[in-house]
């Protein structure tokens, strides 16, 4: 499949470009620098992931994917507008849930989207040497570690020791949840306190502190609705609040 059979697969002035570059013998850096993501700030990162998410839980996702040229040109390097730390759950491939291709976003998958030291590392490499915009933790619906930490200590005790590590940095987030009856709405705002506590976690790191002070960020955390497709987004200060 090219490009040319598929041209709805491109805004139509960088299929033009691409198309004009390639008929010119354009070498492989010629089309990685055209391919050079068009977004450039916080709020156009927020943004291509909102118009991404309506367009895949409308049913008219674009499924952005590359023809053989640019995927030779990834090769050169790569230049993804936003990081997501999202649960390693094989109902949420986030790349589909956003509507988008290849290179446009680097991705952090570990149960219950938790902050681990490998983990900010690798979000630290994408904001140092990448230029994200963005960092996004997105939890999601029927979320089995969070399910988990919201067990009593002496159940979770019975899991293996990294399984209980990893649960015990989720727990700080559950214990103190308002009475709520209702199991579904108790469990997504058990997962909503955990974005927003991992969103608190990645905020007290200094590369991730320093880069949303001066602007070049902005952490914000989301939650993936299984059963319809669509991400909430939280953004704004009160509903990051932990």
């Amino acid at each position: 499949m090219t490009d040319e059979a598929h041209p709805e697969l491109l805004p139509l002035d960088l299929q033009r470009r691409l198309l004009d570059a390639i008929r010119r013998g354009a070498s492989m850096e010629d089309i990685a620098d055209l391919k050079a993501s068009s977004v450039s700030t916080p709020e156009a990162a927020i943004q291509a992931l909102k118009d991404g998410n309506a367009r895949f839980f409308s049913g008219n996702a674009s499924r952005p994917e590359l023809g053989a040229n640019e995927r030779r040109a990834q090769i050169i390097g790569q230049t993804p507008f936003a990081a997501v730390l999202a649960c390693s759950d094989s109902r949420v491939p986030v790349e589909l849930v956003f509507d988008q291709g290849l290179g446009q976003l680097f991705v952090v998958r570990v149960a219950g989207n938790v902050v681990g030291e490998s983990g900010l590392g690798t979000l630290e490499y994408a904001i140092k040497h990448l230029d994200v915009h963005l960092v996004m933790v997105m939890g999601h619906e029927g979320c089995g570690a969070v399910a988990a930490a919201l067990r009593p200590p002496e159940v979770n005790a019975q899991e293996p020791v990294h399984l209980q590590s990893l649960i015990g940095k989720i727990r700080p987030s559950v214990q103190h949840l308002p009475t709520i009856r209702d199991k579904k709405a108790r469990m997504r705002e058990a997962v909503l306190n955990n974005v927003r506590h991992q969103v608190h976690v990645l905020r007290q790191q200094a590369v991730i502190r320093e880069a949303e002070e001066s602007g070049r960020i902005k952490v914000i955390g989301g939650f993936y609705e299984i059963g319809s497709g669509a991400v909430d987004f939280l953004v704004e200060a009160e509903e990051l609040t932990p």
